[in-house]
């Protein structure tokens, strides 16, 4: 008898592949290990190279903090498993698919991290990007949706988040959450990190009472620009994370 060949173990084991699933597994481990976190809930993904129609994807009923390399999955953009030893949620895709399709980002990141989900639980809804300097570094880059529906169980929901992004790398989920993109996973969990210390620094700062002193729309603007010229220390902290938890 012919032995049943899986189609997508050859992707699975190429070296650029490889790569990508090890990386992914380690920004989720680091957001366990950070705090960002729910459950066995929300997901990474990221868009193969070559193939911007398949993606890998955390699996089904596994903490971020025990996910390793071997772990991660491949999917189609219907979250149809391709390869991969785990199961998949079937809802994994319905945001992440549409926001890889529409909004053209190769890296998803979705969480409700506790100090962006707080903002985005209020009337603004997002992070103030002329308070804080980690802040400024998301100038021009935040948009908010504000339409809240319930869970994104089919591809409408999902599709109708990625248009209201319109270009945008990060999006607050009112009522719910946020989502980081980027074209790379190291930058991406970078800007994941500093997103929530930006945020958390907010939401202290509204506590004491206090008058916030934020800066000019040109101020902001400029940091925006100085810190995405320091990309190099994205790529040096995700490396640092990968020595930290192995």
């Amino acid at each position: 008898m012919k032995a049943e060949v899986n189609p997508g173990a050859e992707i699975f084991s190429e070296s650029s592949v490889v790569e990508l699933r090890e990386s992914l597994a380690l920004a989720l481990r680091a957001a366990a290990y950070h705090g960002f976190g729910e459950g066995v809930c929300n997901h990474f993904s990221i868009a193969l190279p070559q193939q911007p129609d398949l993606f890998l994807l955390n699996p089904r009923g596994l903490l971020w903090e025990e996910i390793q390399a071997d772990d991660i999955v491949i999917v189609d953009s219907d979250g149809n498993r391709i390869a991969g030893r785990h199961e998949v949620e079937p809802t994994a895709m319905f945001i992440h698919a549409a926001i890889h399709r529409i909004a053209k980002k190769s890296c998803v990141l979705h969480t409700h991290m506790p100090y962006a989900t707080a903002l985005a639980l209020t009337e603004h809804g997002c992070l103030d990007t002329q308070l804080s300097q980690n802040a400024m570094r998301f100038h021009n880059r935040v948009v908010v949706d504000k339409q809240y529906n319930g869970f994104a169980l089919d591809h409408s929901e999902g599709e109708r988040i990625a248009i209201a992004m319109g270009g945008a790398d990060i999006v607050f989920l009112r009522n719910h959450g946020v989502v980081v993109c980027n074209d790379r996973i190291d930058y991406a969990y970078d800007d994941l990190y500093f997103l929530e210390r930006a945020c958390g620094a907010e939401v202290l700062a509204r506590s004491t009472g206090l008058a916030l002193a934020g800066v000019s729309n040109d101020i902001a603007a400029k940091v925006a620009l100085q810190a995405d010229g320091e990309r190099l220390q994205s790529a040096l902290f995700f490396k640092a994370l990968g020595r930290k938890l192995g």
